[in-house]
């Protein structure tokens, strides 16, 4: 399939077997899954901008950070109507194609010294086909002569599409292997993290009609791969999981009642991995040191099973 121009760049297809894959460039963002003729990440009108940051990579941090400031650096206002600095640097960057085939790409871009952020990092985004999904692994450097500190994040939508069986956000359970959750303020930042209550557990599985979220949690419980597992199924077994890897401790839970998918709107949530929490730059809370020279990574991804 032919690459096409957009306004969230240009836009790769990613094809083997029963498995087609969008990516677009700006942002590295994955803009589209399908598994076996059933969308498990919801695609979006061409002619448009990405909607609610879909599919978009977080860096060097994910979320939110109050005023846009952390120690003496003062960052862009990103988010006027609540005053915060959000998404990262990169949500707007065209990345680099640096290598391609039919079913995987590598993406690149840097992080500049700028104001609020005099670090200077380099960042790679990897997206490979599986049998059942997309794996997802995201590099950082820091090419800085001094530590840097940083959070990623990457900001996918879960829907379950299937033509030959319908289901309705009333169908659809949500599971979320998570123990603990933040409290925010008006402006949703944290100003606290407690025990799950009864309105925010969902490790038994809600009904997504039923949720109204824009949350985030943490004590994730990992099974015997080291992965945390969050999921949206359909009462006869399908499901679409969002899975994420060692290091990326914390997830953000984002309801989307009608998503505009590229032929209608269609119901779905965000699943948002992280390395650290909302606010880390000023709370700590996951903000790791990038020393120089150093290299992390961290590994995520989609799947769907019958």
């Amino acid at each position: 399939m032919n690459d096409v121009d957009s306004p969230t760049g240009t836009v790769v297809t990613l094809a083997d077997g029963a498995v087609r894959a969008t990516i677009a460039t700006v942002g590295a963002s994955l803009r589209g899954l399908v598994v076996d003729g059933v969308q498990a990440v919801p695609s979006y009108p061409i002619g448009v901008p990405a909607p609610s940051c879909s599919g978009v990579v977080l860096v060097p941090w994910p979320n939110r950070i109050r005023d846009g400031r952390w120690g003496d650096q003062q960052l862009a206002i990103t988010e006027p109507a609540k005053g915060n600095a959000t998404h990262g640097l990169l949500r707007y960057t065209d990345y680099r194609q640096v290598e391609r085939d039919s079913s995987s790409l590598v993406l690149t871009a840097d992080v500049h010294p700028q104001p609020g952020y005099p670090f200077w990092l380099r960042t790679r985004v990897a997206y490979a086909l599986s049998s059942d999904g997309i794996e997802v692994t995201q590099e950082v450097a820091n090419l800085n002569d001094r530590p840097a500190p940083f959070g990623v994040g990457a900001h996918p939508y879960l829907t379950l599409v299937d033509p030959a069986a319908p289901v309705t956000s009333a169908d659809l359970t949500v599971t979320v292997p998570a123990a603990e959750y933040y409290l925010v303020d008006g402006r949703s930042i944290p100003v606290g993290r407690e025990p799950v209550t009864p309105e925010f557990d969902l490790r038994g599985g809600r009904r997504l009609s039923e949720l109204q979220l824009d949350t985030g949690y943490t004590a994730l419980a990992r099974d015997t791969t080291g992965s945390v597992r969050t999921t949206l199924a359909a009462p006869d077994g399908r499901t679409v999981t969002l899975w994420q890897g060692e290091g990326l401790d914390y997830v953000q839970v984002f309801t989307k009642p009608e998503y505009p998918g590229a032929d209608g709107p269609v119901a779905a949530i965000a699943v948002e991995p992280q390395s650290c929490a909302t606010d880390a730059f000023n709370s700590g809370d996951g903000l790791r040191l990038l020393a120089p020279g150093e290299n992390a990574a961290f590994r995520w991804g989609v799947s769907f099973t019958r």
